[in-house]
């Protein structure tokens, strides 16, 4: 349910410019989104991309030049970003010139596992049993919190890493050091394998004033490390879904998180000690999440918009049964045929090249009439 704790701020009215970071998809996604309530864009990013396609202002500048970021602070009224590897002292920096949303302190906490998962566990949310190798002395406590888990485990490297990179599965002690010098020997973290049912992630949407709406929650289906599909309904319990908004939540509130927040997670089912343990957090609109573009009235890149700027958060009502089926490398050229699918609502990023592994498009599969 809808949660409000403050007043409001003043909210930017239209043609305010919404700055983003990042020059993605994602970027591309929320200055349509931005548009379509009258707002305009300023990109700002290392090197141009599909969102450079669509906005009415963009720059290109490293992430270090503060006399670039400098200039796109003057000429925009509100930053966010579109990917959690922003550098958090890029961050630093803007918001003492313009708002940033969310804040640094997002950033920094999801750009290290090691923090990320620190820090929920903190909150009182459980996470795999996972262990810190930083340097080569901690590979020893490493290899005997894997021993007192069992094997499997995985490793993955702290920093970066995304799609399934950065990562080696462990399947006996004596691999976690082989393992931590294939990874180059940087900071990672060891987890316990979890054989979970499936994951989930929970959308939540976080206003200026504390007020929080959520999504239905989907039920994720990865190959190779990528997101392949993400549908709704879940098939979790009603109940458990209860469970994991309040988790996710209780995340956005102790980071005072502004914008739409994605925590994945695990569902390892109704019966198990903890049928739910987060996985890592994103801090920005997610992948998981672009079904609302078409079965819902407000997507999550409008709600996200509306949030940075502070403007009524809209309803998350869903109308229709949907699932998310991305586009990976090749799969895009089949547009035409796509296209002309039965239900399927059809977004193409306008990236140049389809490299294997490289997400183009997706498409949403509808079932009308069966909402939420």
């Amino acid at each position: 349910m809808p949660r409000r704790k403050a007043d409001r701020v003043a909210a930017l009215p239209p043609r305010s410019v919404i700055g983003i970071l990042g020059s993605g998809q994602l970027g591309r996604m929320l200055a349509q989104a931005a548009s379509r309530i009258g707002f305009r864009t300023h990109i700002y990013a290392a090197d141009s991309g599909p969102a450079f396609d669509v906005t009415g202002a963009h720059s290109v500048g490293g992430y270090d030049n503060l006399v670039r970021l400098d200039e796109f602070a003057r000429a925009v009224d509100v930053v966010t970003y579109e990917f959690e590897n922003v550098p958090v002292d890029a961050a630093r920096h803007l918001i003492t010139r313009v708002p940033v949303h969310p804040g640094p302190k997002a950033l920094e906490v999801a750009q290290d596992r090691i923090a990320e998962k620190a820090f929920i566990s903190d909150l009182g949310i459980s996470v795999a049993p996972f262990a810190a190798i930083r340097t080569r002395d901690e590979l020893g406590a490493a290899r005997a919190a894997l021993a007192s888990w069992g094997t499997p485990g995985i490793l993955k490297t702290a920093r970066l890493g995304y799609d399934g990179k950065g990562q080696a599965t462990v399947h006996a002690l004596e691999e976690v050091d082989s393992a931590w010098r294939q990874l180059g020997e940087v900071p990672c973290v060891l987890e316990q394998r979890i054989a979970f049912a499936f994951e989930i992630s929970v959308l939540v949407v976080r206003g200026q004033d504390g007020e929080m709406i959520f999504y239905d929650i989907p039920r994720n289906t990865h190959a190779d490390g990528i997101l392949r599909r993400s549908a709704v309904p879940s098939g979790v319990p009603a109940a458990f879904e209860e469970r994991a908004r309040t988790m996710a939540g209780r995340v956005a509130d102790a980071l005072s998180y502004v914008g739409v927040l994605a925590v994945e997670m695990f569902w390892l089912g109704p019966d198990a000690a903890q049928p739910l343990l987060v996985n890592e957090i994103a801090p920005r609109v997610h992948n998981s999440g672009h079904w609302t573009m078409d079965a819902c009235a407000a997507d999550q890149f409008e709600n996200h918009i509306r949030a940075i700027a502070a403007w009524p958060l809209a309803p998350t009502t869903r109308h229709s049964e949907a699932e998310m089926v991305n586009l990976i490398g090749p799969e895009a050229d089949a547009w035409l045929t796509l296209a002309a699918g039965p239900n399927a609502c059809l977004h193409l990023y306008g990236k140049r090249e389809a490299r294997p592994g490289r997400k183009m498009g997706h498409v949403n599969y509808l079932k009308p009439g069966a909402g939420g």
